[in-house]
């Protein structure tokens, strides 16, 4: 298969469906060949060309993410390129691979969490998604549920309700006090009442687990 015909760029395109529909081909084939050629892209000099690769290897992952988490350490990586498009793209990979990889993603919290501090909006999204399916696995919970509440804490107010919301899959009844607190002090802060009466139903759904 020759990838680099295949991408949007290359094809003139500005949408993103020739990539889509690339993930999906790659995916039904199980073509792991044409995923190592995509990953040894993604240092390509032509910028349009790395951000395609990077659209078609998540869009894989969150379809398949066992076909693409052999290559975590690139995705990792990536966290750290000047190419805004890779690293939240990046971000967008491991999030989806967390689950077949868990220790490994664990151990590369630190910088994670980092490169979500200082990333966009998007990559502050997958990060959180990272921390939520963590928390699915026994030996990390605590941990990471910790992490959790204090990303909760000073997330930005826009963000918050769907933090709070995606978050209620993590909540049992040993740590539920912790998030009904965490959630009640950011209350006063969210002035759009919208969002504000998002959180006050993840509260009260919290408190009936």
């Amino acid at each position: 298969m020759n990838i680099i015909n295949k991408l949007t760029s290359s094809l003139n395109r500005r949408d993103q469906l020739p990539n889509q529909e690339l993930a999906e081909e790659i995916v039904n084939t199980a073509d792991r060949r044409s995923i190592k050629e995509l990953v040894s892209l993604l240092s390509h000099k032509n910028k349009a060309i790395q951000n395609d690769c990077i659209k078609v290897l998540y869009e894989i992952g969150e379809q398949n993410p066992q076909l693409i988490s052999e290559y975590f350490n690139d995705f990792v990586q990536l966290l750290d390129s000047s190419n805004n498009r890779l690293q939240w793209g990046a971000m967008t990979a491991l999030n989806a691979i967390t689950l077949e990889v868990p220790t490994e993603v664990f151990d590369a919290l630190i910088k994670i969490l980092d490169t979500a501090e200082r990333g966009s909006i998007i990559t502050k999204d997958h990060a959180v998604g990272i921390l939520i399916k963590l928390c699915s696995v026994k030996q990390f919970a605590d941990h990471t549920f910790s992490l959790l509440m204090e990303l909760l804490l000073k997330s930005s107010t826009n963000q918050l309700p769907m933090y709070a919301e995606r978050a209620l899959p993590a909540i049992a009844v040993d740590n539920k006090a912790l998030f009904i607190r965490t959630l009640n002090s950011r209350l006063n802060e969210i002035e759009k009442e919208s969002k504000r009466k998002r959180v006050e139903k993840v509260i009260r759904k919290a408190s009936l687990i």
